[in-house]
């Protein structure tokens, strides 16, 4: 579409062109001097046949030259009525009638009325509004300083990330001096952080309130932006520059500082350590504690066990001991049993003996009779 809107243009001017052109060359030949031949005929200077008659003069080709430029004219108006937003961009239709048309535009193709009403067109990518520390007039971002609660003069680097709200870019049109990036923005930027800074001192606004204060500027900025059609994305304090003669005191106060926090922090660690050997110690000690708990649970368990084997121990042993008796009493009763078993087969064999040798005697003697 947009190859088209320049061809449309180019066509119709150079349509324009051709019938200007037209007419130029015809006044041209009508206006052209002319001389008188022998006869008494005029003829034009420029023909090198003097001798022949001289032709009428020409008239203007009006309707040609009408009609091209009819048809240039119309090319024309067709490429205006064209209207490309690219992208990144939005565009406010403007009437000569109507004035601006609440309407955003878009990218893309667009038609509007020609002579009657054009398109102005706004960026709605992100800007960035930077600040810098130094007053340098070759620097393309301006400085910002500001003054704290004791009357000390700050500088602050400072960057805002915001882009206009495509829905109201009619109410910025009308409204609001352009182009608002750089005529409203700034000055709203540098005027809040101006309001701010007193309600803190240079310490605060370096070190310990440094975010606060930026989210509460960033509040108020977004706060104040939003009817205006600006969307406020981001709020950076990058750098802050101190008074000279506050940046040495506040160096030695750090270097102060920070050897305090050293030494807090050694303290910090023998207290630990302290702890630690207390802990340990009560460790120990909760250690021995049930060593000798465990200890004695297992001497009274060994004198239970003992004591309980005892009582079942006794018993065998009476037992015992009843069992030895009977058994003295059975081998004693053996032993007597066994000796009159042996006086009596003495006894017997004496006997025996004895008849034995009676019977030898008898014999003997009933031999010898």
């Amino acid at each position: 579409m947009l190859f088209a809107k320049y061809l449309f243009s180019t066509i119709g001017f150079g349509l324009l062109l051709l019938a200007a052109g037209i007419l130029i060359y015809d006044l041209y030949q009508i206006l052209k001097p002319r001389t008188p031949d022998k006869k008494g005929i005029l003829s034009f200077q420029d023909d090198p046949a003097s001798t022949q008659a001289a032709a009428p003069p020409a008239l203007l080709r009006w309707r040609i030259a009408a009609q091209a430029a009819g048809i240039g004219l119309l090319s024309v108006l067709v490429s205006l009525s064209i209207t490309v937003v690219p992208s990144g961009q939005a565009g406010v239709e403007i009437s000569q009638w109507r004035g601006t048309l609440p309407s955003t535009l878009y990218p893309g193709v667009h038609f509007a009325t020609p002579l009657m009403e054009h398109v102005e067109l706004f960026n709605i990518r992100d800007h960035v509004f930077t600040t810098t520390l130094t007053d340098d007039p070759k620097a393309k971002a301006a400085s910002l300083r500001v003054q704290t609660k004791e009357g000390l003069s700050v500088g602050l680097a400072v960057t805002v990330r915001f882009k206009l709200d495509p829905s109201k870019l009619a109410y910025i049109y009308s409204n609001l001096p352009q182009p608002v990036e750089e005529e409203l923005v700034p000055p709203t930027v540098a005027s809040l952080f101006r309001q701010a800074a007193p309600n803190y001192t240079v310490r605060e606004m370096f070190s310990s309130r440094r975010e606060e204060m930026v989210r509460a500027v960033a509040g108020q900025i977004a706060q104040k932006m939003a009817p205006d059609g600006v969307v406020i994305k981001e709020v950076m304090l990058r750098d802050i520059q101190l008074p000279a003669e506050y940046a040495k005191g506040m160096e030695g106060l750090l270097l102060k500082e920070q050897e305090n926090e050293r030494i807090s922090v050694e303290m910090e660690l023998k207290q630990k350590m302290v702890r630690i050997a207390e802990l340990e110690a009560e460790a120990q000690k909760a250690r021995d504690v049930k060593e000798a708990e465990a200890k004695a649970q297992v001497v009274v368990l060994e004198a239970k066990a003992q004591a309980d084997a005892m009582q079942h121990t006794l018993p065998l042993k009476e037992k015992q001991i009843q069992q030895s008796k009977l058994e003295a009493a059975a081998r004693k009763e053996a032993t007597v049993m066994n000796a009159e078993a042996a006086a009596q087969a003495k006894v017997i064999d004496s006997k025996a003996e004895l008849e034995k040798r009676k019977l030898q005697t008898e014999g003997e003697s009933d031999r010898i009779r």
